[in-house]
């Protein structure tokens, strides 16, 4: 801890340095800002290690009271230069960063950026994913836990990028990465991936997002090529109504000597009301489907195949304080639950959380 706590007060140092000293037409600016998520989740399949389905990286302790997710984060931002550096506890970083090592289980977000034209940045290090439209802050996102697409989909990277927006409709983002999800990229592993963004604002209500992901996360010697798709609507329908629909598509080779690819797909629609700035309410649907186990392994006839319910109600008694529930059902094609020793196709589970940010 006491390496953490060194290394962040040399980065915010190293910021401030930046702040004082650099000339720039626009005025540096240093914010520290921070976010802490506690919760309380009980899975009604009640699981002996206290652990939810293994799928899952957020909101992931049953009948604990946990911390998911807490961050202080300092930014700096001027004309030409900005930078980011975010350290972390909770479980979503335990989980979620469990084959990193222990020291980088730690940090949220390190990157750097400079503005190399009138609307182009580059920009590096470890930042977060240009995959999905959730993110594991949830008080970002319509529904308090994140969906099965999300959880298995990266929510960090690390890598370069290049950012152009040619006006206020476009947004196109090409990047080099170690890999998927990944800070360190494997000694085994030296080919590196590639990803691009492309995003179109059509107006103040709708935005439209294309990812793609392309590259190989095994060993060199077993490699075995990954294409990924993320394609979602943000749309705000009215002042109080608003909706998001979105659906992942990837293919990976199969293994070395056999022809063709393993495929799966996830469609997802969550929608949100509210009522008042203060009282909300979202539902959503989703379905994950990898017959092959490219992603989530079974060993069952069928493979993962789950739907997915959710229902919260969100109560912000502060601009800065999010109160929230959930009810979440999974249903699954096949036994892939358990409860007391015994297989079952669905989990029920109920999660609070209280969410403050400065």
């Amino acid at each position: 801890m006491k390496k953490i706590l060194m290394i962040a007060a040399g980065a915010m140092f190293c910021m401030h340095a930046m702040a004082q000293g650099q000339p720039e037409k626009t005025e540096p600016k240093l914010t520290i800002s921070g976010y802490a998520e506690a919760y309380y989740s009980y899975d009604f399949n009640e699981p002996e290690n206290h652990t939810r389905p293994g799928f899952l990286y957020n909101h992931t302790r049953h009948n604990e009271l946990n911390v998911n997710l807490a961050y202080l984060k300092a930014n700096y931002s001027s004309g030409r230069v900005r930078a980011n550096v975010a350290l972390m506890a909770g479980t979503y970083g335990q989980y979620n960063l469990a084959a990193e090592q222990e020291l980088l289980r730690y940090v949220y977000e390190a990157n750097a950026g400079v503005r190399v034209g009138k609307n182009v940045w580059i920009d590096a290090g470890i930042m977060p994913s240009h995959i999905g439209f959730e993110s594991a802050v949830s008080k970002d996102c319509y529904t308090l836990t994140r969906s099965i697409m999300a959880e298995n989909t990266p929510y960090y990277e690390t890598g370069a990028k290049v950012t152009w927006t040619p006006d206020e409709k476009w947004t196109i983002s090409a990047m080099y990465l170690n890999g998927w999800q990944r800070i360190k990229r494997p000694d085994a592993n030296q080919a590196p991936a590639f990803g691009t963004q492309l995003t179109f604002k059509p107006g103040s209500r709708v935005t439209l997002n294309w990812s793609t992901f392309v590259g190989n996360d095994k060993p060199d010697s077993v490699r075995q090529m990954r294409y990924f798709n993320d394609v979602y609507g943000i749309f705000n329908i009215t002042d109080k109504f608003s909706l998001i629909a979105g659906c992942d598509y990837g293919m990976e080779e199969k293994q070395q000597g056999e022809s063709g690819v393993n495929s799966w797909y996830s469609p997802m629609a969550v929608a949100r009301y509210a009522f008042t700035e203060k009282i909300a309410m979202a539902a959503r649907y989703e379905y994950y489907n990898d017959e092959k186990g490219v992603i989530i392994a079974t060993g069952t006839p069928n493979g993962f195949k789950t739907s997915g319910y959710s229902l919260n109600l969100d109560v912000a008694p502060a601009g800065n304080v999010l109160f929230r529930v959930e009810g979440k059902m999974y249903d699954s094609k096949d036994g892939i639950f358990t409860k007391n020793l015994e297989t079952k196709s669905t989990n029920v589970a109920i999660t609070t959380s209280l969410a403050v940010s400065f």
